[in-house]
């Protein structure tokens, strides 16, 4: 099974049981932006997780075994580029990408977050003109080495 046979199966068990990525999370033990994240093909997980993941589906030892292999990051269909909530992030960073690195380069000095030493958090912020998505990154500050 390929790992995009796995996520078309992990979504269509996830629409067929009425599941959230939450509640697939929380049976997985994990933050839902890295189970969900893991469950599209973005990381791969340990054997426990997958068993997990799998169980929670009803999917079968080839899923848990597409969950457990090392995905290729950063891959993305034209289709998903071009969708309008992915894009809004990618404009984000057209529009406030060299303000983000001053800002951080003056706090920390030169160096880079870690993707790898990451976390992310989603969470709706109630407003009367309309409720807020708030997106948290949460990543380890890395100084470029000196030799």
């Amino acid at each position: 099974m390929t790992r995009c046979e796995a996520t078309a199966a992990i979504i269509a068990a996830k629409k067929a049981k009425k599941m959230t990525w939450k509640d697939i999370a929380e049976a997985v033990g994990a933050s839902p932006v890295w189970v969900t994240s893991a469950l599209l093909g973005r990381n791969s997980m340990t054997a426990d997780l997958a068993g997990k993941a799998a169980a929670a589906l009803d999917l079968d030892e080839e899923v848990e075994e597409a969950l457990r292999r090392c995905p290729t990051k950063g891959a993305i269909s034209d289709d998903i580029a071009a969708d309008p909530l992915i894009y809004r992030f990618q404009e984000i960073i057209y529009v406030y990408g060299t303000t983000i690195k001053e800002l951080i380069h003056e706090e920390f000095g030169d160096g880079i977050m870690s993707a790898i030493d990451f976390e992310m958090d989603i969470k709706r912020l109630p407003d009367p003109k309309g409720d807020r998505v708030v997106v948290t990154y949460n990543g380890k500050f890395l100084p470029y080495r000196k030799w």
